[in-house]
């Protein structure tokens, strides 16, 4: 009669020495564990930094942008604007001019991009903390917002009557740029943002007419359009419904389609993570692999003793996977329940910060990371378990 296979197991772990061996399990378990929770919080870090890298690029960025198919704008008027507005799903839509300008102020040049913008732009885009000082601009008068890159560099402030900043563009018009090739135009900065250095140095805001006027551009003529909308939109219908409205060919773009080298560049090195410290958790299993082994060559004189009792050899490759399985799997659960905890302390009670300031690391707790995690230990546990357990057949065979 078949020997029970909880007796065999029972029988098999009571009948010799375990101190060393058990050591070797804990030391399995520890590796295991450590290289799970380092994982863990490597991804989170990481994940923590894409927030706060892409949170800059957000504040400029809407969630879609509707731009003309071909050349550098295209006519809408108010009444196309209101109906884009009314389309379901759509929140908030903000018309826009864009074009290079060249900036002088006191012998102190810079370029940058002009973005005309009508008074719906800060209800599409991030503006909780978007000026630093100042004031954003007054459409009745010839003001604009600079980036604290830009003041910077032209030693500028707002409100300075003293001496205003000086725009300069080419003339549009062939006739005209023979005599003087170049239009100015001169404005008084009412306010100074704040967003990242690279943002701080590339844009600065003035109302529409005041854009159309430097960039000699006649009315109800935009570069883009950009959308604040619904999550739960759908993009093909939204895509069509806009496409009906206007009779110039356009194209729409998330804000992923925006930044595709950066969101490219960011998913690649996560990636990279993932793989280099799946290496590590695969070298942390050859201490299971290991462990499982040197027990196989400990016990063989409790092998024989289940063999001749009838426990059959899948049986007894069983009881070893099954081990295995729990250094690999409790090691690795607990080392998720380690990082997470580290994780969620770091953020809400921040213990990390950058070197030399007071700001904390940024970190993130995401479901697809734990979830990653626990499946690639599932996985790569399972193949160590059942490596090292197929070798328990071939010793029996010579037993």
């Amino acid at each position: 009669m078949r020997f029970p296979l909880y007796i065999a197991t029972r029988y098999f772990f009571t009948k010799s020495k375990q101190n060393v061996i058990n050591i070797i399990n804990y030391i399995a378990l520890t590796v295991v564990l450590i290289a799970t929770a380092a994982l863990l919080i490597v991804l989170s870090a990481f994940t923590g930094l894409k927030d706060f890298g892409l949170s800059f690029s957000n504040v400029f960025d809407p969630d879609f942008r509707v731009e003309a198919a071909q050349g550098k704008t295209f006519e809408m008027d108010s009444i196309t604007l209101s109906k884009v507005r009314d389309l379901e799903g759509v929140l908030d839509v903000s018309a826009i001019i864009e074009d290079k300008v060249f900036l002088n102020y006191r012998n102190k040049n810079h370029v940058a991009y002009l973005k005309g913008v009508d008074s719906n732009y800060l209800n599409v885009i991030e503006n909780n903390t978007f000026l630093s000082s100042g004031n954003w601009f007054n459409e009745e008068f010839d003001e604009i917002v600079i980036g604290g890159g830009v003041a910077q560099i032209l030693s500028l402030g707002t409100y300075d009557y003293n001496d205003f900043l000086v725009l300069t563009v080419p003339k549009r018009k062939a006739a005209s740029q023979l005599k003087d090739p170049f239009i100015n135009k001169t404005s008084l900065v009412s306010g100074i943002y704040s967003v990242s250095e690279d943002l701080d140095k590339k844009y600065i805001f003035s109302s529409i007419p005041f854009a159309l006027d430097l960039f000699q551009r006649k009315q109800n003529t935009y570069s883009s359009l950009e959308l604040k909308l619904d999550q739960k939109i759908n993009r093909e219908t939204l895509e069509k419904n806009i496409s009906d409205l206007f009779e110039t060919p356009l194209k729409m773009r998330s804000r992923t389609e925006l930044n595709a080298a950066l969101f490219k560049m960011l998913n690649t090195e996560q990636m990279a993570i993932y793989l280099i410290f799946t290496l590590v958790i695969i070298i942390a299993l050859f201490n299971v692999v290991g462990a499982l082994i040197m027990m196989i060559l400990e016990k063989r004189p409790q092998l024989k003793v289940l063999y001749a009792l009838g426990v059959m050899p899948k049986d007894i490759r069983l009881i070893f996977f099954y081990l295995g399985g729990m250094i690999s799997w409790f090691g690795g659960g607990f080392g998720v329940l380690l990082g997470s905890m580290l994780v969620l302390i770091q953020m809400y009670f921040p213990f990390l910060f950058v070197p030399g300031t007071n700001f904390p690391y940024p970190v993130r707790l995401d479901f697809q990371n734990i979830a990653l995690v626990v499946l690639l230990l599932f996985v790569l546990g399972s193949i160590a378990s059942a490596w090292a357990s197929a070798r328990v057949g071939k010793k029996i065979q010579f037993l």
